[in-house]
């Protein structure tokens, strides 16, 4: 009863992701033979001979990857070229890395080209034909929207935000189907709310976006001896590690919105009125843009790219 097992694709929302649990009511819970969850049906097969051999198709192993590279935004391609200079770019073997961009130039010139520029490698020419398939606007993301369900939406808050809002503010993620998490400088309790995240646990990687409810002060386990993002210097007026988080968001293309002492703090870190940072005057108006931005996935436009 694990959720997030084996090739599953599913967006589950609630917060557990096993079986039995007290957090979303037990469930998922086993589906019984009234349900007819499994049905073993028996099919005729008809008559035929059985070969060892493989079929033509199986000869072709590159018009599949160049109809996907060739159905992709500029935007998409620029991360399908940073992910592959990224991982090739870990290799310890040279040859790996040059028997690799052999098969990236019977994909794509440009894509091989650009992917070894990055390994400081020559780009080798293709050995096979390029296919030439029609681009298939439904591999590509760019452009489309996706409901909001199960999505993680990180608040940053502290004693002194502005917990009406906040309070408001869980509810219309709630009611979104999404999961609002607080991040604060402590555990435990702001007022009535209760804190799943501080400063010192949270890491921008398990947010869908970050909100910024406030301008938090370093907290007393800001300190380098006790948790490394924290940096040093002793003239900081906001918790670096609240800095991480929304330049991690800000470089991984996610929304961010901010009100109050949160839409300040955005304004002195210089991302007010770039693609995908909203500020505005309450919490709710600002989900309400924020959650827009989440149907897409990410925040495209905000890198613009070098490849067509």
């Amino acid at each position: 009863m694990l959720r997030d097992g084996f090739h599953q694709h599913a967006v589950h929302s609630g917060v557990a992701p096993y079986r039995p649990n007290s957090l979303d009511g037990g469930n998922p819970f086993v589906a019984g033979d009234a349900e007819n969850a499994f049905v073993d049906t028996p099919v005729e097969v008809a008559r035929a001979r059985k070969v060892r051999a493989n079929p033509v198709s199986f000869d072709d192993h590159f018009s599949q990857a160049r109809l996907f590279w060739l159905s992709m935004s500029p935007v998409e391609k620029e991360h399908i070229i940073r992910a592959y200079t990224f991982e090739l770019g870990k290799c310890y073997e040279q040859a790996i890395k040059e028997r690799q961009l052999r098969c990236l130039a019977n994909i794509d010139p440009v894509l091989c080209r650009e992917v070894a520029t990055g390994l400081g490698l020559p780009a080798p020419e293709p050995a096979l034909p390029l296919a030439d398939p029609a681009p298939s606007p439904a591999l590509s993301q760019v452009g489309k929207e996706w409901p909001g369900d199960g999505r993680m939406v990180g608040i940053v808050v502290d004693d002194g935000a502005d917990l009406d809002g906040v309070r408001d503010l869980r509810r219309d993620v709630f009611a979104a189907g999404m999961v609002p998490l607080l991040i604060a400088p402590h555990g435990g309790m702001l007022g009535d709310l209760p804190v799943q995240r501080t400063f010192a646990t949270a890491r921008s990687i398990e947010f869908d976006a970050l909100l910024v409810a406030a301008a938090p002060a370093p907290a007393p386990d800001a300190l380098p001896a006790r948790d490394a993002k924290a940096g040093a210097g002793d003239s900081l007026t906001v918790d670096p590690r609240v800095m991480l988080m929304i330049e991690e968001c800000w470089r991984h293309a996610k929304a961010i919105g901010a009100w109050g002492a949160g839409a300040k703090l955005l304004a002195q870190s210089g991302l007010s009125g770039a693609p995908g940072v909203v500020s505005g005057d309450s919490a709710t108006e600002v989900f309400t843009t924020v959650q827009r931005l989440m149907a897409a996935h990410r925040v495209w436009e905000r890198f613009p790219a070098s490849v067509a």
